[in-house]
């Protein structure tokens, strides 16, 4: 009985021959001389192609049941540091930014997305495909849009501590005067009371976590070009993720026949 092994990733690409029709036998001479390249056993009756190399029944069946056991580890292994890489990229374009002063060079997107691909890749031993590619484009995303909180957050603390700083400086002139004037000095007017009912830590960092997400779409209200621009580059360093997150393909092809019928 016919049967057929589908395309796996893996750490090898040498095959480039087109995928065989698996409803009928394909008639073909076997290379490595007849033999299996893994086991070197004589091939008999009908053989597999791992990639280039010829493969006997046997081993292209461990083969399959090895890759069906090990790729759910090896998506998780580059999920893992996928998700690593792109909280270090967030943290450095954040700190870069910060030391900048603002001025955010939008070309770190393209930074973070070959870290998250090449992290991955790294991660899973070189197994790629579509998930992989999926997960490295979104966490990329991720990592680029959210460090716009982080600077957010030093910018406004920044401005507030200045605003804390001129109204007590006022404060403390506007008292001077008055001691020099011979009336009695005023006292510091209270602050007004904040009426808005409390939010939850959760609501907080839900709100947050939508606010930094849309911040590459927010950022095109405030200066619409350079809003674009930060787009653009920001897809870029998206497709280069998308790209390494490939990987390469190993393809188990067959069965084939060692020898024309008769």
């Amino acid at each position: 009985m016919l049967t057929s092994v589908l395309l796996f990733p893996a750490m090898s690409d040498s095959f480039s021959n087109p995928t065989p029709q698996f409803g009928t036998a394909e008639y073909a001479a076997a290379p490595g001389g007849n033999r299996c390249e893994f086991c070197q056993q004589p091939l008999s009756g009908t053989y597999y192609r791992v990639n280039a190399a010829a493969a006997c029944p046997g081993c292209a069946e461990k083969m399959h049941s090895e890759i069906d056991r090990h790729k759910h580890a090896a998506y998780v292994r580059a999920l893992t540091y996928g998700i690593g890489a792109a909280v270090a990229g967030l943290i450095g374009y954040a700190v870069i930014a910060i030391l900048l002063q603002g001025w955010v060079i939008s070309y770190m997107s393209i930074g973070v997305g070959w870290l998250v691909g090449t992290a991955m890749m790294k991660g899973s031993k070189g197994v790629g495909g579509r998930r992989y590619q999926i997960a490295a484009a979104l966490l990329t995303y991720a990592a680029v849009s959210m460090a716009a909180v982080p600077i957010w957050i030093h910018f406004a603390n920044e401005g507030k501590q200045q605003r804390q700083t001129q109204q007590q400086k006022l404060d403390d002139e506007q008292r001077q005067l008055e001691q020099e004037s011979g009336r009695r000095p005023s006292e510091p007017e209270s602050a007004p009371s904040d009426a808005r009912p409390a939010v939850s830590m959760g609501t907080w960092l839900g709100r947050v976590a939508l606010l930094g997400l849309a911040s590459p779409f927010i950022q095109l209200e405030g200066n619409p070009f350079w809003g674009l621009m930060g787009l653009l580059i920001l897809f870029f360093g998206m497709r280069i993720a998308w790209r390494i997150a490939q990987g390469t393909r190993f393809g188990i092809y067959g069965p084939f026949a060692t020898a024309p019928p008769t």
